[in-house]
């Protein structure tokens, strides 16, 4: 892992390669990552638990799309109770930012009555679409926009959502994780196919 003064196109070869960003809580410092084994969510097996899709059926959230990524960004990088200390700083925010006004990052979101309550963003680039991170005031507020997102993203051709590490939040999706060498096997492919987010 090695600190370095980040740029946008430095951040979009990064992910090209295989590797993403993420700030120390303690130092501010920006290291690279690329671990070993990966966890991707397999679009073409993604499961939705029952009690979601019946959620999902009641059309409870407006679901919306890039119509506040800072926002998203920002919320994410609030504390929480397992996770009182964050990695998404300043820094990351302005060049993520940078990188969505250029179409290469995009967030999902979900609103109640007008207010923004959950929400996922990342990364797209060719077939690939890196998830960063996601947020949620209002309860399976972040889980249906990720099924929101896996949606747009099917729609769309890709065909590697790399999730980068495996959480009990993710399991139930149907996570897999793979080895490094198997996923810059995957990610060159998806890089190859040209992909419209919209």
């Amino acid at each position: 892992m090695v600190t370095m003064q980040l740029t946008p196109q430095m951040l979009l070869n990064a992910y090209c390669q295989g590797y993403f960003p993420m700030a120390d809580p303690d130092d501010g410092n920006i290291y690279w990552y690329d671990p070993d084994p990966r966890t991707i969510l397999p679009l073409e097996s993604f499961h939705i638990p029952r009690r979601l899709e019946r959620t999902v059926k009641q059309k409870k959230f407006e679901i919306r799309t890039d119509t506040a990524f800072v926002r998203v960004m920002e919320r994410c990088g609030e504390p929480r109770k397992n996770q009182p200390r964050t990695w998404i700083n300043e820094e990351l925010v302005e060049l993520y930012t940078t990188l969505h006004h250029y179409g290469f990052a995009h967030s999902v979101e979900t609103w109640l009555d007008d207010e923004l309550v959950g929400g996922v963003y990342g990364v797209s680039v060719g077939g690939l679409f890196a998830g960063e991170s996601m947020f949620s005031r209002a309860r399976d507020a972040s889980k249906v926009a990720l099924v929101a997102l896996v949606d747009v993203l099917k729609r769309n051709g890709y065909v590697l959502f790399d999730v980068q590490f495996t959480n009990d939040h993710l399991k139930q999706f149907g996570v897999v994780e793979i080895p490094r060498t198997h996923y810059k096997i995957r990610l060159e492919e998806a890089l190859e196919r040209q992909c419209a987010f919209y």
